[in-house]
C-alpha cells in the first residue's frame, strides 16, 4: 500500500477537484493535500465497514463521500467498495441535502459503474432521481445528472423512469443550492 502512497504522491493526481477544498480550508488538522490522502487511505484500511455515509452530521457524510469518492478510482478500492455494499450507501447520498455530498455521490456512482455494478447503480430509482437533478436550476448539478444519463443509462431505462415520474413514492429531494 506504501506503493500506491507513493504513486499518489509522485505522479499527476487522479483527483476530484471538489474534494482538495478540504486541504484548502486547512481541513481540521491543517493536512496538505497528501497527509489528507494518506489519512483517508489508512482509515479505509482500518475500517470493515462504509458507515461513514450513514452519519448523523452532514459534514462526516459530505468528507466521508468525498474520500470515497477519491478512493473509489482505484481498481482495488473499487472492487472492496462494490463487495461490500457500497453503492447502496452511496445512493442514499443522493438524498443529502448538501450540494456537495450530492455532487460525491454522482460522481462516485460513475467511477464504481462496472458490468457487474451497472444494474444496480441504473436501477429506475436512481435513473429516476438523476432526470429530477437534471431539471435542476443548479447548473453544477443538472450537468453532471445529464452525463449520467447520456454515458451510463440506456435510452430505455430513461424512458422508463420518464414514465414513472409522478407515479413513484421516491422523494430524493434536490440539495439546497
Amino acid at each position: 500500500m506504501l506503493e500506491d502512497l507513493d504513486r499518489i504522491h509522485n505522479t499527476e493526481p487522479i483527483i476530484d477537484p471538489r474534494s482538495v477544498m478540504f486541504s484548502r480550508r486547512g481541513g481540521s488538522q491543517g493536512l496538505d493535500r497528501f497527509e489528507y490522502l494518506q489519512t483517508l487511505v489508512t482509515e479505509f484500511q482500518d475500517t470493515d465497514s462504509l458507515d461513514m455515509l450513514t452519519e448523523d452530521r452532514e459534514s462526516f457524510v459530505e468528507f466521508g463521500i468525498g474520500g470515497l469518492c477519491n478512493l473509489s478510482l482505484d481498481k482495488i478500492n473499487k472492487e472492496y467498495i462494490l463487495q461490500n455494499n457500497g453503492v447502496k450507501l452511496v445512493i442514499g447520498c443522493l438524498s443529502s441535502p448538501s450540494e456537495e455530498t450530492v455532487l460525491s455521490a454522482i460522481t462516485t456512482l460513475m467511477y464504481l459503474m462496472t458490468p457487474a455494478s451497472r444494474q444496480e447503480i441504473t436501477h429506475t430509482a436512481v435513473v429516476e432521481c438523476m432526470l429530477r437533478f437534471s431539471l435542476s436550476a443548479n447548473r453544477r448539478l443538472s450537468n453532471l445528472a445529464s452525463v449520467f444519463l447520456q454515458d451510463y443509462c440506456s435510452v430505455e431505462q430513461v424512458e422508463k423512469a420518464q414514465s414513472l415520474q409522478g407515479q413513484s413514492a421516491l422523494g430524493i429531494p434536490l440539495p439546497k443550492d
